[in-house]
């Protein structure tokens, strides 16, 4: 994987881990693996993940989706609250060296997700700018409560 320096359109309120940023910007290593864990129970998180999965194609064969519904165990096998997996998407990325996996989540999943297919990349470095990210995650944050709340799941 390059490891490259990020550029600081990436960086949030938070100093984010060198690696995390590094994996962000860098070109996937064909060979990685990303699990990508997103609510089963959610018919348009099912819709999102059919149409990422076309839009991807080729790319989505080193991608394994992880339904979270009733997967708490698993979740915390991986280091993810179960509950904030309910709330935010979340990655892993597994690197072929062997390392602990990059657990992703929010904003900056839907970064990476975007940036490895090439009509959505452009769409990922919006995303990315400093102004847009936190407002699209506080709007992301308000429709997923939205959409829990009225389904009686939260």
């Amino acid at each position: 994987m390059n490891k490259n320096v990020a550029s600081a359109i990436f960086c949030g309120p938070a100093i984010l881990n060198s690696k995390i940023i590094t994996l962000i910007n860098a070109p996937m290593n064909s060979s990685d693996k990303i699990s990508i864990y997103y609510d089963g129970d959610c018919p348009s998180c099912i819709r999102d993940r059919d149409n990422y999965c076309r839009l991807a194609g080729n790319k989505a064969d080193n991608m394994q989706w992880v339904n979270i519904s009733g997967q708490e165990k698993l979740l915390e096998a991986q280091g993810i609250d179960p509950q904030k997996a309910l709330l935010e998407l979340h990655i892993s990325v597994q690197e072929t060296d062997g390392s602990k996996p990059i657990i992703l989540s929010e904003m900056d999943a839907y970064i990476l997700l975007m940036q490895r297919t090439r009509l959505l990349n452009p769409v990922a470095f919006i995303i990315a700018l400093p102004v847009i990210k936190p407002m699209l995650a506080r709007l992301y944050h308000f429709l997923v409560h939205r959409r829990l709340s009225r389904s009686g799941r939260l």
